[in-house]
């Protein structure tokens, strides 16, 4: 295994790649992250929430040898940074601040472009939350939004970057609502069929859950078949105490209902950590997270039978300086090789940073 810095600056913090998101072209690899202040007192998150989050992107034309980094090219309501208000004191989030400077709808986009992609985003995580998104294509040079995502007759909606193009005007998405209670999270899908101009409701990805299910990672596996696994909690005083998990569902009829299929990470540590969900080219799926108790690392699983049954756990990294880690994006490479992204520290007070690590599954 090979680690690799992408982005690193001392007295900084840079987290959060599942966030953002990661898009590839064989060995061209761009990720997106979010960019603030290192404060070793702040806490769970050592960041800064007197000082802005900020978006950076970050480019490999060698298969993630290599990297170049720039500001993300998109602007969010109200010039703020994106998909990062939890993280900073009120008067620095977007918050509810000029709503109008997310447009009504997308004016049309071919999502089969070979250069396409899509990032989303939002403002906050529970009732209230409300998220937008982008569309490239020129492989994320440029970026064109932000568009606004209803609310699905949902008391908040909190989007991260996951979907599935299925045709030129067809992508289906995969997001998290608020529950009715204004917290936790229940993930859903939802669909355009109009490239963009409209979305709807298309199912819940299992039932309400007593705890929170949130952050899908998704792959199709045919016209109809499709995974999504999901970052799970369960009801305890406070995040640090309540069990993490992942789980996986399958639906074998185009994302309409939902099946319960294992648990892949039966724990991932305090406060947990997402999914991120990759098919390779010889049909295998592998999945990517983070464990944050003692010993602090990145680990993987590969299945041989599309979820039904999962190799053991291959550590990708260990011995990370805490708890306050992970957030995976993984691409498989033309030659073959895993480039697994994610945050990191290797001491305590350390900085953190992205890295990655490229690997052989």
């Amino acid at each position: 295994m090979k680690h690799v810095t992408v982005f690193r600056e001392p007295g900084r913090y840079a987290g959060w790649p599942a966030n953002y998101g990661i898009w590839s072209w064989d060995d061209e690899i761009v990720v997106g992250f979010t960019y603030g202040y290192h404060d070793s007192d702040a806490g769970f998150h050592t960041s800064d929430r007197t000082r802005p989050f900020v978006g950076l992107q970050a480019r490999s034309l060698e298969g993630g040898e290599t990297w170049d980094v720039q500001p993300t090219p998109a602007t969010a309501p109200g010039d703020k940074g994106m998909s990062a208000d939890e993280h900073m004191a009120p008067e620095l989030r977007i918050g509810d601040d000029e709503p109008e400077a997310i447009p009504a709808s997308l004016g049309g986009s071919e999502f089969t472009h070979p250069d396409f992609a899509l990032m989303a985003a939002r403002n906050g995580l529970r009732a209230g939350a409300r998220s937008w998104f982008y569309v490239s294509d020129d492989r994320c040079v440029t970026w064109q939004g932000p568009f606004a995502l209803p609310d699905f007759d949902q008391t908040g909606i909190s989007a991260r970057t996951d979907y599935q193009v299925s045709g030129p005007d067809e992508c289906t998405l995969y997001l998290t609502a608020a529950k009715p209670d204004g917290g936790g999270g229940w993930v859903f899908v939802a669909r355009t069929e109009d490239a963009g101009k409209t979305f709807r409701f298309r199912s819940w990805v299992g039932p309400e859950p007593d705890g929170l299910r949130t952050m899908p990672a998704s792959v199709r596996l045919s016209g109809e078949t499709s995974l999504v696994a999901v970052r799970c909690r369960g009801v305890a005083t406070g995040s640090r105490d309540s069990p993490n998990w992942i789980d996986l569902y399958r639906s074998d009829d185009d994302g309409l209902t939902w099946e319960y299929l294992n648990r892949p990470a039966p724990n991932t540590g305090a406060a947990g950590n997402p999914p991120a969900l990759t098919r390779l080219a010889d049909g295998r799926i592998c999945l990517t997270y983070g464990f944050r108790d003692e010993p602090y690392r990145m680990c993987a699983r590969v299945s041989a039978d599309e979820g039904t049954t999962w190799g053991d756990e291959i550590v990708l990294r260990d011995n990370a300086g805490g708890h306050d880690i992970g957030y995976p994006r993984t691409v498989q490479r033309a030659d073959g090789k895993m480039v697994t992204i994610y945050y990191w520290h290797e001491t305590p007070d350390g900085e953190r940073h992205v890295a990655a690590t490229i690997w052989d599954a």
